[in-house]
């Protein structure tokens, strides 16, 4: 194992510093530095970079630094800290893009099946404000939808404006990705399966295991609130990050 380095260790203690104050600050601390929905009156800009130093649980935080302890000094150290920074917030950003792809093809689709129902686009405000001051107040909504409404994608539509997005998840899956494209045939071991496998086959693995997740909604690995189009996101960016620098030689040029 090689020792942690400088970047990595101050990214963990940032990660861990923000995962205690917003214990200490409760729904202020979500409210202010999740990322929401850029519809929901919550949003601010700078969310889409405080969201990665925010976690949901202390198994959330424990797996995602992990994961950047157990890979993330070998990328630094193999590429180079200003790209392994490069990597990370990219991938993050790269997570945050693909999701609210998704989260906006939800939104509008939940809307347009309430228009399609017969409600006017001030219902459908007026309803939106109901739904949220109730989960605000409550942490619950109840509302009548309208029978001739998709009711799915209207549910669709509702986790979508009133479930925030927290994690590193979507830069760590890039830090993942970009491991995978460095050293394929490196043996990595799962938890108590003794059986070497291959990088590209177990990451690469997970990273099919998100699609699968992302496209039918079911929570293979993880809770089901799981942003799993983050995660391919992320994973994305790595991979084009990683094949560009290898493209052009980035040993032989690495930035610092």
């Amino acid at each position: 194992m090689s020792r942690i380095t400088d970047t990595v260790k101050t990214l963990l203690i940032a990660n861990i510093l923000f995962f205690i104050g917003s214990e200490y600050m409760g729904m202020e601390a979500i409210r202010h530095f999740a990322l929401w929905f850029p519809k929901n009156e919550n949003f601010r800009i700078w969310q889409i970079i405080s969201h990665m130093f925010m976690h949901g649980s202390t198994m959330h935080i424990f797996f995602n630094m992990f994961a950047l302890w157990m890979f993330g000094s070998i990328m630094e150290q193999s590429i180079g800290r200003t790209k392994f920074l490069f990597l990370y917030f990219s991938s993050g950003l790269g997570a945050v893009a693909l999701q609210l792809i998704f989260s906006y093809y939800n939104y509008y689709m939940g809307i347009q099946s309430l228009l399609d129902s017969g409600m006017t686009m001030e219902n459908v405000d007026n309803l939106l404000d109901k739904v949220y001051t109730s989960w605000i107040r409550t942490g619950e909504y109840r509302v009548d939808i309208p029978t001739a409404a998709d009711h799915s994608a209207v549910k669709a539509m509702f986790g979508t404006y009133l479930t925030p997005m927290v994690g590193a998840s979507g830069a760590v899956f890039g830090i993942l990705a970009g491991f995978a494209m460095l050293y394929p045939n490196l043996p990595l071991y799962l938890f108590f399966i003794p059986i070497p496998i291959k990088a590209k086959y177990l990451i690469g693995g997970y990273f099919l295991l998100e699609v699968y997740s992302g496209i039918t909604g079911a929570a293979v690995l993880g809770p089901s609130n799981t942003a799993h189009w983050a995660h391919v996101g992320g994973a994305v960016i790595g991979f084009i990050s990683l094949w560009y620098w290898k493209r052009n030689q980035f040993n032989k040029n690495r930035w610092r």
